[in-house]
């Protein structure tokens, strides 16, 4: 009893320095992870990476200018008088190349675009991801100190029953089954207490694992808040927007457009190309036998060049078929994240729906094992109850307040899980959320 009284004060001392300090609240906490979550700062750099397509596509469509030099060293013979002698030969030359007919370059600007839409949709669905884990963490940690709230109470009360009983024993109005009850009672929930707060360390671990700061005392919920319905109220509503406007369902979106561009470009290599190309340059030499001048020779040479691809050794057809191959499953793909989104929107839907219904049944039996409990409490005295019925109905009532409160974060949390399902989560349903903490 000494250790668990030591371990009480520890959390109330722990509770009340927190509290001078200015309590921590979810769009802080979110604040935090979006600074610090590794995995949005993996997705943001791979999304900088995707926008890079764009460019990329876009120079197959531009002039290309190279400039190349040389220098050799040339061994001349005159076999009709046997000799010999070496010189060097200098020269560059700049060329230009405009492509006017290559329409692999033209589908690859256009899988350009669609990359780097694709790698802001991801990063929009990391983000999204965040939003859900940094929440459920928040209210993982405020269902954890609940639980302990509880547990402490819980076992206070049991304390005092058990303090009661053996009073009770002494004068001789109850008997040595109720003060062993009552001690097992007291025990177990001894144990629940320890329990508890390992927990809610493992909970505050996490958070610090997201947030990378050790976290504040935590706002709850305000007392009696009421819990909105979703708007609208329509489930088949919901499951049409996940269906179209799902983020997911997007990138995959994205990803099928890009693999039939594939297909596209593989096919033109079948196509002739035609690149207009202009180059300049210069070639010099010093003369080999004496009586023959010096050559110093400028160029200049424009065109059109036409290539005409026949025979490939069936590398073009393959990567058409492999290509084809791959848009079917990014199809697949598509089809199966639309499913999916469909689902999780009945799902969160019937969460939110079910959750508010909860709510209300546990705050009503909240206010019935309350009285329950007083009634208990005054039977006992009287001698109308036995102990075994106070310690239930303490049970009874802490358990209510714990399944209440869990009721409370389950309806928010599916709240946050069909706005992201509806693919409309954002920054503004954390500020709603953080407006019914205290």
């Amino acid at each position: 009893m000494k250790r668990l009284a030591g371990r009480v004060a520890v959390t109330m001392a722990v509770a009340l320095m927190a509290g001078q300090a200015a309590a921590a609240d979810l769009e802080q906490v979110y604040r935090e992870a979006l600074a610090y979550d590794a995995a949005l700062a993996a997705a943001r750099a791979s999304a900088e990476a995707g926008r890079e397509k764009l460019p990329q596509g876009r120079a197959g469509l531009l002039p290309s200018l190279n400039l190349t030099g040389n220098t050799n060293w040339n061994e001349a013979e005159y076999r009709t008088t046997g000799r010999s002698q070496g010189y060097n030969s200098n020269g560059w030359q700049v060329q230009l190349t405009q492509p006017l007919f290559r329409w692999q370059n033209w589908v690859q600007y256009k899988q350009g675009e669609m990359q780097a839409a694709l790698a802001d949709a991801q990063y929009q669905l990391a983000r999204q991801d965040l939003t859900l884990r940094a929440s459920q963490a928040y209210f993982d940690v405020l269902g954890a100190q609940d639980v302990l709230a509880a547990a402490q109470a819980l076992n206070e009360a049991n304390t005092q029953q058990l303090a009661l009983a053996k009073k009770s024993f002494e004068v001789g109005t109850v008997t040595i089954t109720d003060v062993h009850e009552a001690q097992s009672r007291a025990d177990l929930s001894s144990a629940q207490v320890i329990a508890a707060e390992s927990d809610l360390a493992v909970k505050r671990h996490a958070l610090l694992v997201l947030t990378g700061k050790e976290p504040d005392v935590l706002k709850g919920l305000r007392k009696g808040v009421a819990l909105s319905r979703p708007e609208p109220s329509d489930i088949q509503s919901w499951v049409a927007a996940a269906e179209a406007g799902n983020l997911s369902v997007q990138a995959n979106q994205l990803v099928s457009e890009i693999a039939t561009r594939e297909v596209e470009r593989n096919r033109a290599g079948h196509l002739p190309t035609v690149d207009l190309v202009a180059s300049h340059g210069n070639t010099t030499s010093a003369n080999a036998f004496a009586g023959f001048a010096k050559t110093d020779l400028d160029t200049t040479v424009v065109g059109v060049q036409l290539a005409m691809p026949l025979f490939q050794g069936g590398a073009t057809s393959s990567r058409v078929r492999e290509a084809s191959a791959l848009r079917e499953k990014a199809v697949s793909d598509l089809d199966n994240a639309r499913r999916t989104s469909a689902q999780n929107a009945r799902q969160a839907y019937l969460g939110v729906t079910s959750g508010l219904a909860q709510v209300k049944a546990f705050e009503a039996a909240q206010v019935s094992s309350r009285s329950a409990l007083d009634a208990n409490k005054l039977g006992y005295e009287v001698g109308v109850r036995i102990n075994i019925d106070v310690l239930n109905a303490q049970s009874q009532l802490f358990d209510t307040q714990q399944k209440l409160a869990k009721a409370r974060y389950d309806t928010l949390m599916a709240q946050l899980k069909l706005k992201a399902a509806a693919g409309t989560l954002g920054d503004e349903d954390i500020k709603a959320i953080n407006a019914l903490l205290d």
